[in-house]
């Protein structure tokens, strides 16, 4: 007989789902005349595919049929049809939704969960990165960003893409979304630009809604600049930013003229950790970034990583945390977390029934955006149930893999009538008693 788990009542999944229909119900429904389908119902359906991992919003509508288990695990009245949720999430405005990421943090954050994520002591990392969620060679709308041939200057491609921020930790597999930042026409016309002045807003809300959050922004090369790191000042945001030698010439030449002095600025350090692999830095402190902004002063850590069977990683990076022999392997570990964002986020996404790659609506003006949106919304709720549920983790140790959790919560949910996700996720540990299969009578 299996131990009894406990359910945190703030932060499983039912008490989450409360939230965001609250939330929900408080955006403005941009129609009039009391229409039959709320706001709020449509939203829920959306969240609801992503939450339930449909493949598509074709097999959602198909399977709509138990509206009464719609109804009990996500609080939705009338669920709305594919093209009538795409009609009406299309007009909703994205940053309506900002906010409930926000909420959803405080919760984590007041149930004191966050302490496992603590880097340094004192900070916490967050990694930000950009992605695309929408391609397509002919479906566009005013927002899409535009592929061109730089010989014709004709548009090849039409595509979105996010500014993505997400809080990690080293030692966490976990990974805990800000609300991300659209990247649309105006941001500019290419790469770089696009995804820099994205990211520049996206920080801006980040520190608007999350004042006195002490902040280490890990971010790749395209980051390392000048004026972006101006910016991280200006918020209050520290950095650590990855630095290629073939863009920052200047940098690296400093640094060699500095060891060749042999005044010990630059100093060096290793460490052998118990899987025999060998860490060894090169690091110096308060050296400025560039020939043009030689005021702007930054720390520089190299660093190679030779594994027990021989291979070689070589990676480098400026920050503003201060390196000392004591902590530039902490700071190594926290720079190369940074790939959680990629690893942990955009692929699980893409990999573990959440369906990031598919196309479930373009729409006319904000409906890829409100899908998207709702997406991450879906995959907090996830997160935070895998950090601060123990019912969540006891269901997902049962499983043989994440994949055939969501797999048997979905047969749960086609096959009974369940009156919470909370129902669903003990039958999973514990067991349940199938029943017969009742035939209606023929007419």
């Amino acid at each position: 007989m299996k131990s009894k788990v406990k359910i945190r009542k703030p932060l499983n999944a039912d008490s989450l789902i409360s939230i965001l229909k609250e939330e929900f119900g408080k955006i403005q429904d941009h129609r009039k005349n009391n229409p039959q389908i709320s706001l709020a119902d449509c939203l829920m359906s959306g969240l609801a595919i992503f939450a339930l991992k449909f493949p598509s919003l074709l097999s959602f509508d198909e399977n709509k049929n138990n509206d009464r288990n719609l109804r009990n695990i996500y609080k939705i009245e009338k669920v709305p049809s594919d093209t009538r949720m795409r009609e009406i999430l299309d007009k909703v405005t994205p940053s309506r939704l900002y906010s409930i990421f926000g909420r959803l943090f405080s919760e984590l954050q007041r149930g004191k969960d966050l302490l496992k994520f603590l880097f340094l002591g004192e900070y916490y990392l967050i990694s930000g990165d950009g992605t695309g969620y929408f391609s397509s060679d002919t479906i566009y709308c005013e927002n899409c960003l535009e592929k061109k041939n730089k010989k014709t200057g004709k548009t090849i491609c039409y595509h979105h893409q996010f500014y993505g921020l997400c809080l990690v930790h080293p030692d966490q597999k976990e990974v805990i979304p800000f609300a991300p930042k659209a990247i649309i026409k105006q941001d500019g016309d290419n790469k770089n630009d696009c995804e820099r002045n994205a990211s520049k807003r996206c920080l801006e809300r980040f520190r608007r809604n999350h004042p006195h959050l002490k902040t280490v922004l890990e971010e790749d090369g395209l980051a390392s600049n000048a004026p972006h790191i101006r910016t991280l000042q200006d918020l209050d945001i520290r950095f650590i930013l990855g630095a290629k030698e073939g863009d920052h010439k200047y940098l690296f030449e400093c640094v060699k003229k500095e060891e060749a002095k042999s005044n010990g600025r630059v100093e060096w350090h290793e460490e052998i950790d118990f899987k025999k692999s060998t860490h060894k830095f090169k690091f110096i402190n308060n050296v400025s970034l560039n020939g043009s902004n030689k005021d702007l002063k930054v720390n520089f850590l190299e660093y190679w990583e030779t594994t027990k069977k021989g291979k070689i990683l070589h990676f480098s990076w400026v920050t503003d945390l201060p390196l000392t022999k004591e902590n530039v392997y902490q700071i190594m570990r926290g720079a190369r977390a940074r790939w959680k964002i990629e690893n942990e986020t955009f692929n699980t996404l893409k990999n573990q029934g959440y369906n990031f790659e598919h196309n479930f609506g373009h729409g006319y003006k904000n409906l890829s955006t409100v899908f998207a949106l709702l997406m991450m919304l879906a995959f907090m709720v996830d997160q935070i149930q895998q950090i601060a549920c123990p019912l969540f983790r006891a269901a997902w140790k049962n499983m043989s893999s994440k994949r055939a959790l969501w797999e048997a919560v979905r047969a749960l949910y086609f096959g009974v009538i369940v009156e919470s996700m909370t129902e669903v996720l003990s039958a999973l540990y514990y067991g349940f008693e199938p029943q017969k299969i009742k035939i209606n009578s023929p007419p």
